[in-house]
């Protein structure tokens, strides 16, 4: 649908190993390049406002890359825009008085409650406690992997393939490599 013109998708993951992929930020300054590569529309608006921020030099807030953002959903008679936001529970979540993550879930629940018709919203991320009341309020359908019996079996398969092969345990007991395979199964919690 892409390709043909008759959707935007735009995809974030975010890795808590990757400084530029922490925030909101991140997110949106991610999102508006892609979108800006699929429409016209688009691009024409985000060259605009490069070009208020002096050419790049001057760094927008993040309340006007929010605004920027919802300008593009807004345009009339454009294809419909899918955002998907991968491990949303890798965002930070510092003791801060608004850690990024409570930026992302307000931002994302201010997009929802905003019930913009061209919007689709994809979020995948682990339960955390913070996360879940904020996003399950706000689902059309959820679908839960984190207790399914067929994720905990790959879990279990990976970390026996690596104890399997790797030098120094080959060595060990077949007990104790069954213990090593038991704890972290069950620590993974599903991960």
């Amino acid at each position: 649908m892409r390709k043909s013109g008759l959707a935007s998708l735009a995809m974030f993951y975010y890795d808590f190993r990757e400084d530029e992929k922490k925030d909101l930020r991140g997110l949106l300054s991610s999102v508006l390049f892609q979108l800006s590569d699929q429409s016209h529309s688009y691009y024409d608006i985000l060259s605009t406002f490069y070009s208020t921020h002096r050419d790049g030099t001057q760094s927008p807030s993040d309340d006007e890359l929010v605004q920027l953002f919802k300008e593009l959903l807004g345009l009339p008679g454009q294809a419909p825009v899918y955002l998907i936001v991968d491990a949303l529970d890798e965002c930070s979540n510092t003791s801060a008085i608004s850690s990024p993550r409570e930026e992302v879930l307000m931002f994302l629940e201010d997009l929802i409650n905003s019930e913009l018709p061209n919007l689709h919203i994809c979020v995948t991320s682990r339960p955390e406690a913070d996360i879940k009341p904020v996003l399950e309020p706000l689902t059309f359908r959820s679908v839960s992997l984190h207790d399914e019996r067929g994720q905990k079996e790959d879990i279990e398969n990976y970390i026996k393939s690596v104890v399997d092969t790797n030098r120094k345990m080959r060595r060990w007991k077949p007990e104790h490599k069954q213990l090593v395979i038991d704890v972290l199964t069950k620590q993974a919690d599903g991960m």
